[in-house]
């Protein structure tokens, strides 16, 4: 992405990028610029897009960075935690499943 400058820039619903169509605004979640607005080329996937880029959002004071990058790590630790739970809880179901159909089996037969 190249970058114009770190001044933030006037929302305006009718910004154009370098294409001519209505620039996109999205939210940067690098380490650096953590919650950061910026306005870049709606079509910047596709190989014919531009190269347009400004920030909505003046820079973040370096304590809300690390705050803000703090939460998101204890957010994703904690979404792996629930991961690891949830398949602790299905495979203690399927342990209690067994042991019901062995029981149920013996009784059976």
């Amino acid at each position: 992405m190249a970058m114009e400058n770190d001044a933030p820039t006037q929302m305006n619903e009718h910004t154009l990028c370098m294409c001519g169509w209505i620039a996109a605004m999205r939210t940067s979640w690098t380490e650096n610029n953590s919650g950061r607005r910026f306005l870049g080329c709606s079509y910047y996937e596709r190989p014919d897009a531009s190269d347009y880029f400004k920030w909505v959002d003046p820079l973040v004071h370096p304590r809300y960075k690390s705050v803000i990058n703090g939460l998101l790590r204890n957010a994703n630790r904690e979404a792996v935690l629930e991961k690891k739970w949830q398949r602790i809880v299905l495979y203690h179901q399927i342990v209690l499943a067994m042991v019901v159909l062995v029981v149920l089996v013996h009784y059976i037969l």
